[in-house]
């Protein structure tokens, strides 16, 4: 059970309503009782993400993610049990007593402690980069050669790491930080000699600051050409760099329309500069799944500003399809006489850096420029192979008027009949169609099967158990009355699987404790996939409109029956037949 009293549990959760909560990110309509809204956790065209107001609930039926609050939070902010909860209660006024830690193990770092960290770190780069004794020719660089203002350096709180293997070591060892703590935050290495070093060393310090103005990271660049240009903070317990965005604290801001998508950090600090507030960059990595969802809260469109080298367009390409899979609409600057936003607003000002906004390509522009470079379509043969690759182009698009238009404009371009073109859109669809398909049985039958499940990997040789196991447990956590009934007639010795076992043992025991069960109460004993298959449980029964005594009198009654071992046993061996069947069809 939580270290944290159920009584403050409910509270942070009374002032905490779900749907509020969730709200906060991402848009819900009303359905029924319910609401619906696009899962933040994965990309997906058709809603499947419910919030359920009557059990302060939310599950995803496409990706399997759900929870309440606190678990949404933790996944959303990238937090730890403890501190969801102290992120809900001072959103709400809850005061949480300070000797409840997120550590549970001493040689453990907590997200606090590695923000408060990097907070002094930043001050002390901060310091460097202004001291003439160390950062001279940083702000040289900075200066002179980069051509920021000194304002401009201030507002985004750059630094400089000194070149010393222990300046920023022994900086924070006389504030109390332990080399384990320093090393856990990446602002230290430890060598052979098992002695901690400093990461960074003589280069320009980049901040990254969370929405919450919190320092969660570091990027530091070189002065000169050499390698590596950059090193940045890996995964921390304060920081996931797939989930975050350079100088999203300010473009948050000014990004309601329109958000530029560049590739460094320069980049970024530049068009700021120079008026472009609404500029972000990834951290040292090509997008993610995570980031392109990140964007579809913030903004409607998205304009890549990436390098013009074959690198840079290779990541436009993968940028263009992750954002496009989130619903924003995307454009990509085409960009000559300079390699990126820095040199280009520096070479030709910022009046012309919009102008080429206003004229930024479709995805559809972009990639036929790229077919067209590709291919010489004055030769018969490479002009069919540029043809194929733009019509599976055409056919990646879910608008039948884009493929329309599209289909047209490659028409008059290639001097090739509509016709033509739309029937070879049509077959590369139906074949797409019959292959996602098959994928969707092959997942059926792993999901009914229990083949690969990491929550409860017994479920695959106890079928028929674990679905009664689940479905009383789903009315456990539906009804207080069945609770107590469930609580009255079984023990966890009914339970054929381990998971569930665990889930009956911990759900009874609150119960039998308080009176009462909230999933808030059980979640630092699971894991937060396992949150989500519980979960997962009580909104099946959500979905069902018959949840009595009777249905529980039958699921009990069925699951303490000596034969349900045996029907597994014969239902696994039936899956794995049908699955060899289908293998061989």
């Amino acid at each position: 059970m939580s270290i944290i009293s159920p009584q403050i549990i409910e509270d942070i959760k009374a002032r905490n309503d779900i749907e509020h909560v969730v709200s906060s990110y991402i848009t819900l309509k009303r359905a029924g009782s319910n609401y619906n809204g696009s899962c933040p956790f994965h990309s997906e065209r058709t809603p499947s993400f419910t919030v359920f107001p009557s059990t302060q609930s939310f599950y995803c039926f496409g990706c399997g993610a759900g929870g309440d609050a606190i678990t949404f939070v933790m996944r959303m902010e990238n937090l730890d049990y403890i501190t969801a909860v102290r992120t809900l209660a001072e959103r709400s006024g809850v005061t949480i007593p300070e000797s409840f830690s997120s550590n549970t193990n001493e040689n453990d770092v907590s997200r606090q402690r590695v923000l408060e960290m990097n907070k002094e770190a930043a001050r002390f780069f901060r310091n460097a980069l202004f001291d003439t004794k160390y950062g001279k020719e940083a702000m040289d660089y900075l200066v002179n050669k980069r051509k920021l203002s000194t304002s401009v350096i201030k507002h985004f709180g750059l630094g400089f790491a000194p070149n010393s293997f222990g300046a920023l070591h022994d900086h924070l060892k006389k504030l109390g930080y332990s080399d384990n703590e320093m090393v856990t935050a990446f602002l230290c290495g430890k060598g052979k000699n098992n002695t901690a070093y400093d990461y960074f060393r003589n280069r320009i310090m980049f901040p990254i600051i969370d929405v919450s103005g919190n320092v969660v990271a570091f990027g530091g660049r070189v002065m000169d050409n050499s390698e590596p240009k950059y090193l940045n903070t890996s995964d921390t317990p304060a920081f996931k760099k797939s989930k975050n965005l350079f100088a999203l604290n300010y473009a948050k801001n000014h990004c309601e329309n329109t958000m530029i998508l560049c590739e460094g950090y320069m980049d970024v600090i530049s068009l700021h500069a120079a008026g472009f507030e609404n500029a972000v960059a990834t951290l040292g990595t090509a997008i993610t799944s995570e980031q392109a969802r990140i964007f579809s809260r913030y903004t409607k469109k998205v304009v890549i500003s990436y390098d013009s080298d074959q690198a840079g367009q290779r990541a436009a390409d993968k940028a263009f399809k992750l954002l496009q899979e989130v619903g924003v609409d995307v454009k990509i600057l085409k960009m000559e006489g300079a390699k990126d936003p820095d040199e280009y607003i520096k070479k030709f000002g910022a009046a012309k850096f919009n102008a080429i906004i206003d004229s930024s390509k479709t995805r559809f522009e972009f990639e036929m420029d790229k077919i067209i470079s590709k291919y010489n379509i004055n030769n018969v043969d490479e002009k069919v192979k540029a043809s194929h690759e733009l019509c599976k182009v055409i056919a990646s698009f879910s608008s039948e008027i884009e493929r329309e238009l599209y289909s047209r404009k490659m028409s008059t371009f290639f001097d090739i009949p509509l016709s033509s073109i739309q029937k070879d859109v049509a077959s590369i669809i139906r074949k797409r169609i019959r292959e996602d398909k098959s994928r969707q049985q092959s997942e059926l039958y792993r999901i009914t099967s229990g083949i690969g499940d990491r929550v409860n990997p017994e479920s695959a040789s106890n079928i028929r158990a674990n679905k009664i196991e689940e479905a009383i447990i789903g009315l456990m956590l539906l009804k207080v009355e069945l609770l107590k009934e469930c609580c009255d007639r079984l023990t966890q010795e009914n339970f054929v699987t381990p998971f569930c076992k665990k889930v009956f043992e911990s759900i009874s025991s609150v119960y039998k404790e308080f009176g009462k069960f909230d999933i808030g109460y059980i979640q630092d004993e699971f894991t937060i996939e396992q949150i989500s298959r519980i979960t997962k449980m009580l909104a099946e029964r959500e979905r069902l409109s018959v949840n009595d005594k009777t249905t529980l009198d039958n699921l009990i009654n069925s699951l303490t029956s000596e034969s349900v071992k045996k029907e597994d046993s014969d239902s696994f061996d039936d899956i794995l037949d049908a699955i060899k069947n289908k293998k061989r069809n």
